[in-house]
């Protein structure tokens, strides 16, 4: 089963509420399932941005499920659509690159940033999502603050996700995930994928 296989299997078995229908429709008319999940770090290649989200779900539902204080549903949304802001985000396209055995130029593929509705990361992402079914608070928050300390609002200082990791675990949870996915599980992705 491929990655987006395994994300529409999760999703449609996970997520019963108002809406999600759609959403899931509007996802498979975008690039979703074929953007990167960044430009050049974790998963930046083809289809690495649904990799990433199913990674992240994984490692979610591995390490943080407690079936007395959580919801599969919530996890789900969280985990597969904390990124569906990347959706159009990415532009392929080729750069000049000199091989260091050959010392030859060639051309090498890249992904660069056109963000056509620059509104913020994890808002972004609420937004999306919000233009199909509601949110919980807890999951709102969750996707909002899922880049943590990398969040460029964070950078100036505030106190506003300390707030919200203190009062929505699933918030944390998400966070971890995200990190975990991207710094330990997905590792080396983008190399081996351009090799493709």
């Amino acid at each position: 089963m491929g990655y987006r296989e395994e994300f529409e299997e999760i999703y449609q078995s996970n997520i019963k509420r108002s809406g999600s229908r759609e959403l899931l429709e509007w996802l498979q008319k975008t690039d979703f399932f074929t953007a990167p999940a960044s430009t050049r770090f974790h998963c930046a290649c083809l289809g690495g941005l649904v990799r990433h989200s199913v990674s992240v779900y994984r490692v979610m539902r591995e390490k943080h499920f407690d079936p007395e204080a959580d919801s599969e549903e919530s996890f789900a949304i969280c985990a597969l659509l904390h990124d569906i802001c990347k959706a159009g985000f990415y532009k392929p396209g080729t750069r000049n690159v000199k091989n260091p055995q050959t010392g030859v130029w060639e051309k090498k593929p890249y992904y660069t940033i056109d963000d056509s509705y620059p509104y913020g990361h994890g808002e972004k992402s609420v937004f999306l999502v919000e233009r199909f079914m509601r949110l919980k608070t807890s999951e709102a928050i969750a996707i909002r603050w899922h880049m943590g300390g990398f969040d460029e609002t964070v950078k100036g200082g505030g106190y506003s996700i300390s707030q919200a990791f203190d009062k929505y675990p699933l918030a944390v949870k998400l966070h971890l995930s995200d990190l975990e996915s991207t710094y330990l599980r997905e590792k080396g992705t983008s190399d081996v994928a351009r090799k493709n």
